[in-house]
């Protein structure tokens, strides 16, 4: 099965999407489970070939690795190491180099939420298996991010289609409530809390809410992975914020206060009198809250000072007297 090319077991192109691959893993699982076909003893090996092929395509990182690498991709890691170097011979134990591929009982794919409820999967008993969990992207605002904040959802999970058992079909006839898809979508509405502190890559796990499990085995877990939108005013570095304050040019020379707005209200900054452009303030524990406990990061806010415009002549004058007042 080495030998094998993963792309034409499924039937797909070498530039074929996550879904295509999706799509014609579900198609020939179908097609080729040896419970469906019992009199063909071909049926099993086929069945084989489809899951190793899926395994590998399935995953990014090991697809990249098959595309690299081909049949060797498992040892792309110590090819690797070598440098590249052609003619590299790899002797993994003593038979030379094995090629194994996970037992099909572990592989825990789309293949568990197609055949959960419909009686179809191995032929020998096993116990309740949990069901796979599952990721899906959630964009929050920096406000959001530093308050903390629900969201209303509407999630579209995925359940074996009971009709037809998984099939897609009923009798000869494609299956009129999934469409021939052995799935139906499941609308639901979820309300989800989104902690104050989450950051790009941030995971929030909502128990329960992944694909079904086998054999009345417990659901898996819904994952929402973070990514926060950028803001107007603020940069974001781990907990800390960074941001630019417009400072007078009179209030930079003589001193004051100016108004710094932050995530959680204004407050109030003092400037020292001669205070050149570029300087940084730090305001400890203004900026973001870290994840899971009462601290905060900080704001580093650098002075950005605005020249006066559209001057009277009796500024225009002043500034002429402070100009030779300067000169040497």
């Amino acid at each position: 099965m080495a030998s094998k090319n993963y792309y034409e077991i499924l039937g797909i192109s070498r530039n074929a999407s996550e879904k295509d691959i999706k799509q014609a893993y579900r198609r020939l699982a179908r097609k080729y489970h040896p419970d469906i076909n019992r009199a063909d003893k071909s049926a099993e090996a086929k069945f084989k070939e489809i899951n190793a092929a899926y395994e590998v395509l399935s995953n990014p990182e090991k697809r990249k690795k098959y595309d690299q690498f081909g049949e060797q991709w498992q040892y792309a890691d110590q090819f690797s190491k070598s440098g590249g170097q052609r003619g590299v011979k790899w002797d993994f134990g003593k038979g030379g180099t094995r090629f194994e591929y996970g037992n099909l009982s572990d592989f825990g794919d789309i293949f568990s939420s197609l055949f959960s409820d419909s009686g179809i999967g191995s032929r020998t008993k096993r116990g309740p298996r949990r069901g796979q969990d599952i990721e899906s992207p959630i964009e929050v605002t920096l406000e959001e991010a530093y308050h903390g904040s629900t969201r209303l959802m509407q999630l579209q999970t995925e359940e074996p289609c009971t009709a037809c058992g998984g099939t897609g079909k009923v009798g000869n006839r494609a299956c009129t409530i999934c469409g021939g898809a052995g799935v139906k979508l499941n609308p639901r509405r979820l309300e989800v809390k989104i902690p104050a502190g989450v950051k790009d890559g941030s995971r929030i796990r909502i128990a329960g809410e992944g694909r079904p499990g086998l054999a009345g085995g417990k659901k898996g877990d819904l994952y929402l992975v973070v990514k926060v939108l950028p803001h107007k005013s603020f940069e974001r570095k781990g907990d800390d914020l960074y941001t630019e304050i417009p400072v007078p040019l009179a209030t930079a020379i003589l001193g004051g206060e100016v108004r710094l707005p932050t995530l959680n209200g204004s407050i109030s900054l003092k400037i020292p009198p001669e205070t050149q452009n570029g300087k940084v303030f730090r305001l400890a524990g203004k900026g973001m809250p870290q994840l899971g406990n009462n601290k905060y990061g900080n704001i580093f806010a650098k002075v950005k000072v605005i020249l006066p415009t559209n001057l009277s002549e009796e500024e225009k004058k002043l500034f002429e007297k402070l100009q030779s007042l300067r000169l040497p």
